[in-house]
C-alpha cells in the first residue's frame, strides 16, 4: 500500500452557497439590513458600538501591554482593579507578652486574637522593642525586626 493511493471512504461536503435560490433564498439566514447582513461586511473583535473598545480605557503604562512574554500585564482601570491579599502584620512590642523561649509561629498568634488568619503569610514589622528572647518559625520579616530579634537573643528558624 503506498499513501499516495490513500483515499477517504466518505465523500466530501460540498460548502453550503446561500443567497442563489433555493431553500436559504431571500435574506438568506442574514436578516434584514444593517451591516452584518451585507457581504463582506462583519464588525471587528472587541467593537462595542461605536465606544471605545475595552483595552482601550485602560491606563497605557511601562510594562502595560500584553505582549508575548508578559507574563502579567498592568490592569488598572475604575472598573476593574487587582485586588492582592495582603499578609497579616504583627508589631515587635505585641510579641512581649510571650515567655522567654517560646516558639512563635502562625498558629500562635491566632489562637491568642493578635491576628485574625494566617492564610495570607504573617509579617513582623519592627514597631517597638523586643525584651524577649523569643523563637521563631514559618513568618516574614522586615529587615530591622530581624536586626531586633537577633539584638535580643532570638533565633529564626
Amino acid at each position: 500500500m503506498d499513501l499516495h493511493r490513500l483515499h477517504p471512504t466518505t465523500r466530501r461536503q460540498k460548502s453550503k452557497r446561500v443567497g442563489r435560490g433555493g431553500k436559504r433564498g431571500t435574506y438568506s439566514g442574514k436578516g434584514t439590513k444593517g451591516q452584518k447582513s451585507r457581504a463582506g461586511a462583519g464588525v471587528k473583535p472587541g467593537f462595542r458600538g461605536g465606544d471605545n473598545r475595552l483595552w482601550q480605557l485602560f491606563p497605557k503604562q511601562r510594562g502595560a501591554s500584553s505582549k508575548p512574554g508578559n507574563s502579567r500585564p498592568h490592569a488598572k482601570h475604575r472598573f476593574y482593579q487587582l485586588r492582592h491579599n495582603k499578609s497579616a502584620v504583627v508589631n515587635l512590642d505585641v510579641l512581649n507578652q510571650f515567655s522567654e523561649d517560646t516558639l512563635v509561629t502562625p498558629e500562635l498568634l491566632v489562637q491568642n486574637g493578635l491576628i485574625e488568619s494566617a492564610d495570607n503569610g504573617v509579617k513582623v514589622l519592627s514597631n517597638g522593642s523586643l525584651t524577649r528572647k523569643l523563637e521563631f518559625q514559618g513568618l516574614e520579616f522586615s529587615a530591622t525586626a530581624k536586626e531586633k530579634i537577633t539584638k535580643a537573643g532570638g533565633i529564626i528558624k
